[in-house]
Parts: C-alpha cells; sequence; structure tokens
C-alpha cells in the first residue's frame, strides 16, 4: 500500500482517512433552504446576512460553497401569476365596433420555418379586419397593427383576447388604455369564452392555411389578401342569415337609418 501510494503521489494519511461526506453541511443546507424557501428571490449575501442574524458563525466561504452545492447560484425564474379573471358571459354586440376579438395562430412554410399570424375581427358582423402574417408579432407590432386599422375603421370600445405575453405586455396595455380601448381577457384554458376568433381561426385553417403549401411569407400574404376579401364579401355565414359580413354590415346601416327618419 505504501509503494501504491507513492506511486500516485497520494499521502497514506490522506487514503486511510473515512471521507467526512457532505453531512458535515447539513445544518448550513438546512438553515439556508429554510430562507429560500420563504424568500426565493434574495441571493446569496442577503441569504447570508440572514444567517448572521440567526446566530450562525459559518464562513462565508464555506456557505457559499453549500449554496453552490444547492445550485441556488442559479438564475431562477419566479412562476408568473396572472390576475385573476372573471368568467363572463360571450356578449353579442349590436353594433360594429363595441368588441373586436383578437388571436394568434402558427403553421409552417414547406421548409420548415414556423410564422405565426394575428387575426383580428370584428364579433358584429365577423368581419375580418386584418391579418398581420411574420416569424415574430412583438407587442411593438400590435401597436402598430392596430393604429393602421384605426386610421380607417377606428377602433373598439372592448378588445376580446387570451393571457399571451403580447397582450399583457405593459407597453401594449398602456397604449390600449390611451387611445380608450378596453382589453378584456379571457379565463385562461376556456378558449370558449372567445368563441368568434376561435371559429374564424378554424375556418382560416381549413380554408386556406391547410390547403396550400407555401414556399415564402410573400405566398402566405398574398393568399391571405385575396381569401380575406372573399371572406369579407362572399362568403355567407350561418350566423348572419346566410349573408356576407359586408352585406350585414350594410342592411344594418340602412335598417339604422330607417330608424332615424322615422
Amino acid at each position: 500500500m505504501q509503494r501504491s501510494c507513492r506511486c500516485i503521489k497520494l499521502s497514506r494519511a490522506a487514503y486511510y482517512q473515512i471521507p467526512k461526506g457532505n453531512d458535515r453541511d447539513a445544518n448550513i443546507m438546512a438553515a439556508i433552504n429554510e430562507i429560500i424557501d420563504k424568500h426565493p428571490r434574495w441571493g446569496f449575501w442577503k441569504t447570508f446576512k440572514a444567517l448572521r442574524r440567526k446566530g450562525h458563525r459559518w464562513n462565508h466561504k464555506r456557505v457559499y460553497r453549500v449554496y453552490c452545492e444547492l445550485r441556488l447560484n442559479q438564475k431562477r425564474r419566479a412562476k408568473k401569476r396572472l390576475p385573476k379573471r372573471v368568467k363572463q358571459p360571450l356578449l353579442v354586440p349590436q353594433l360594429p365596433n363595441q368588441i373586436w376579438s383578437a388571436d394568434f395562430m402558427s403553421d409552417t412554410l414547406y421548409a420548415g420555418k414556423r410564422f405565426r399570424t394575428f387575426n383580428v375581427i370584428d364579433d358584429f358582423n365577423r368581419e375580418l379586419l386584418h391579418v398581420e402574417i411574420d416569424t415574430s408579432i412583438t407587442a411593438k407590432r400590435l401597436i402598430r397593427v392596430f393604429e393602421r386599422i384605426r386610421l380607417d375603421r377606428g377602433l373598439p370600445d372592448v378588445l376580446r383576447t387570451d393571457n399571451g405575453p403580447e397582450f399583457l405586455s405593459g407597453e401594449f396595455v398602456t397604449w390600449a388604455e390611451a387611445a380608450g380601448m378596453m382589453i378584456q381577457y379571457i379565463q385562461p384554458g376556456e378558449p370558449n369564452q372567445n368563441a368568434y376568433i376561435e371559429r374564424f381561426n378554424r375556418t382560416y385553417r381549413n380554408e386556406l392555411l391547410d390547403l396550400y403549401m407555401f414556399r415564402n411569407l410573400s405566398e402566405v400574404r398574398e393568399a391571405t389578401y385575396w381569401w380575406m376579401i372573399e371572406y369579407n364579401e362572399q362568403r355567407p355565414h350561418d350566423s348572419l342569415g346566410d349573408l356576407t359580413p359586408a352585406e350585414y354590415m350594410l342592411k344594418n346601416s340602412q335598417n339604422s337609418t330607417l330608424q332615424l327618419s322615422t
């Protein structure tokens, strides 16, 4: 054994010494975990100072070694908590621009590259107002989309959406408040509370996205443009009495004119 230790340059005292293992750090681990459980956002130094306030006199180097062994020095992402959403009935708007619905979809080009679409409809006559198509659509992009729609159509009183990060963005929420557009968030996991846009998404996918293989975004945009015209002006809707969105809007405006004249 003496010759073997000499060959690998290991002292015999170290060879015969019984490893202490991590049991000697068990108290430190328990103390650190107790603090982290109560304050998961605290870093090392705040945790170390809390240990000192509790009367523990361990050296900061030793505490930091145990802290790293527990992998607490890694960046921790706290789970985002959504505000409680109140269940609300699906309102049927009586006039245009009262309630719009918006949602995202995703699909894949022929080469495998993914892209997203941002769809906006008017719940009153199911009119498709806009489809934004790109590989990435941020909250700033949403603001630009609504500003473009605003020039021709104005903005709705209420925008019904899910709890996607783009809709929860502080920048988008601040802009919506300044524009006088209230955002109505549905309950998480309840897409039926946004039924109008969900029904449109199925139609858009069945009649266009699943029907063709697109090589690039330009083809998707062009096909969507022509399909949008057909959807609004030629495609009859069961929920509108077999009228198109354009015909239903015209009929409503004529009825309003008659009521005002009488």
